[in-house]
């Protein structure tokens, strides 16, 4: 028995790629037919754009509208309001925030370490597997990301 999953483009004129699955003996094998790496990161571009066009003209709608306008500036007035309050308690409590900020650089030094040591033991093909305190198992997730060369 196939199946067959077609995802549908959100981009007129912009092919997406099909996944077969197929069904043996209670295993399922899955076959996915992509297109090549760049015409995925030009459609990606091309959303970006379009995402960008959009919330421009309802920024630009925004702006038109006078009550919005006027919530605006009351919201401002109001954010310099809780500002100053934030200030006030911040400056009884400066020890615990230079502590939050000691525990967030260690925090991120630990993170950085796990994921070396995780990578570590992923390449030497070891399982990598971690356990909380209520004995939730944690898996790596790996993401490539791309930036301009």
């Amino acid at each position: 028995m196939a199946f067959l999953l077609s995802i549908e483009p959100k981009l007129v004129g912009v092919p997406r790629y099909d996944i077969l699955l197929f069904t043996h003996y209670s295993r399922f094998y899955t076959k996915i037919v992509m297109q090549d790496l760049q015409q995925v990161f030009a459609r990606v571009q091309l959303a970006k754009k379009q995402k960008k066009d959009l919330e421009t003209s309802f920024k630009d709608a925004l702006k038109n509208s006078l009550e919005y306008q006027e919530l605006d500036e009351k919201m401002k007035t109001q954010r310099e309001r809780k500002k100053q309050i934030e200030t006030t308690i911040k400056d009884q409590f400066s020890g615990e925030l230079t502590k939050i900020d000691d525990l967030k650089i260690d925090i991120a030094s630990d993170m950085e370490m796990i994921s070396d040591m995780a990578m570590s033991q992923l390449v030497k093909g070891e399982t990598v597997e971690v356990t909380d305190e209520y004995g939730t198992k944690y898996e790596p997730v790996f993401k490539v990301n791309f930036k301009k060369a």
